[in-house]
């Protein structure tokens, strides 16, 4: 059969158009051309949806300039976009919804002290620091109620060396707020369960993390570098050793040491505080510390010159321990009209007149299941 050469022409016409190129703005990605496909498209001009290299990506866009749906590349994700120019839904990184800085809280950690607190104090006068030793817990559940919330109001520390530091009513944030004041800065060590350690301060914390010890399994050594007033920061170590021997508490005080020694350099302030649940003042635990704290005497007392510290009032358990450099910028605790040359050990059920530390109550020290009482040191820095 003989074809006319005018159908041949329009047959090949025809062919072209169904194949398409990569010129023609109908070619890629309208359909199926060398450059793209409708849907699928790789490397064409204008791919509707699922190109990988063109300049408009309708859906699925890995580099385009404009990905609809799934963009990332571009410059400006719609949800969860990282990168891409235009990606409405889905990219990984953009600026408009779901893009950085879309981080989840982190519930251990807060600190919204804006400023740098090595600029403050600076004029010559000096800033009083309190530090403060609080295992307040109180109920049956080892979490902080009422009772030590108002001692720590009471108290107003600037750095809170916590034991226990567990919630019942809210997150950290909810008791950091209430016990302190809502521009204090916290860090509670990592702990599913258990009886975490924690610092609290009014200053901003600048690191922060735990040292394990290995002889317990429900807290860890937790620290932090404050930034405290003046060109000197501040290491502050909370710490819950063991009950069952001082033969253990010398262990985990050595482990402490090593991790404070390798460390925590020379030239900055560091504390030591918390439960150390010692028996005597003259336990093996505290010469071990003392390579670098200061762990003799004299030490906090109440009003009845009783430094210990326990809830029967027999033992010494909690402790402030400051390096030799802190420990010489150490003045009286001076709470109201009462002057406690070397530091308090606070006990509502003896304390007077409770004006001075309001809002504590009477019975608070003398609450269900709070073991100890808080110890105060004060410091004035250059």
């Amino acid at each position: 059969m003989r074809v006319h050469p005018s159908l041949l022409l329009w047959s090949a016409l025809l062919l072209a158009q169904a194949c398409g190129s990569s010129d023609d703005p109908g070619g890629a990605g309208a359909t199926g051309g060398s450059g793209g496909t409708a849907t699928g498209g790789v490397a064409g001009t204008d791919a509707s949806l699922g190109g990988s290299a063109g300049s408009v990506a309708g859906a699925g866009g890995v580099a385009g300039t404009d990905a609809s749906l799934g963009g990332s590349a571009g410059s400006d994700a719609g949800a969860g976009g990282v990168a891409g120019t235009d990606a409405s839904t889905g990219g990984a990184s953009g600026a408009s919804t779901g893009g950085t800085g879309g981080v989840a809280p982190n519930p251990n950690f807060d600190c919204p002290t804006p400023n740098d607190a090595g600029t403050l104090g600076d004029a010559g006068v000096g800033v009083r620091l309190r530090v403060v030793a609080a295992n307040l817990t109180s109920s049956n559940f080892q979490a902080y109620e009422d009772p030590g919330i108002r001692i720590l109001q009471g108290l107003a520390p600037d750095v809170a060396l916590v034991q226990e530091m567990n919630y019942l009513h809210g997150t950290l944030r909810d008791l950091v707020d209430t016990a302190f004041d809502p521009s204090f800065c916290f860090f509670r060590e990592t702990q599913a369960g258990g009886i975490p350690n924690g610092i609290v301060s009014r200053y901003p914390i600048v690191a922060h993390g735990e040292w394990p010890d290995t002889s317990v399994p429900d807290r860890d050594f937790a620290w932090a570098r404050i930034d405290v007033p003046g060109a000197v920061d501040l290491w502050a170590v909370s710490v819950h050793l063991k009950t069952t021997s001082a033969g253990v508490r010398a262990s985990e005080a050595q482990a402490l040491i090593g991790f404070v020694q390798s460390q925590v350099p020379a030239g900055d302030y560091l504390v030591i505080g918390g439960d150390l649940n010692t028996d005597s003042t003259g336990e093996s635990a505290l010469g071990v510390l003392s390579a670098r704290v200061v762990t003799g005497g004299p030490r906090p007392v109440d009003q009845n010159d009783n430094d210990d510290t326990n809830q029967n009032r027999n033992k010494p358990y909690d402790w402030v321990l400051p390096s030799p450099g802190l420990s010489a910028l150490e003045v009286p605790v001076q709470q109201g009209a009462s002057s406690y040359p070397s530091g308090l050990v606070f006990d509502s059920r003896v304390y007077t007149p409770l004006s001075e530390v309001t809002p504590v109550q009477v019975g608070d020290s003398g609450a269900v299941s709070m073991q100890h009482m808080a110890v105060v040191k004060d410091f004035q820095l250059p």
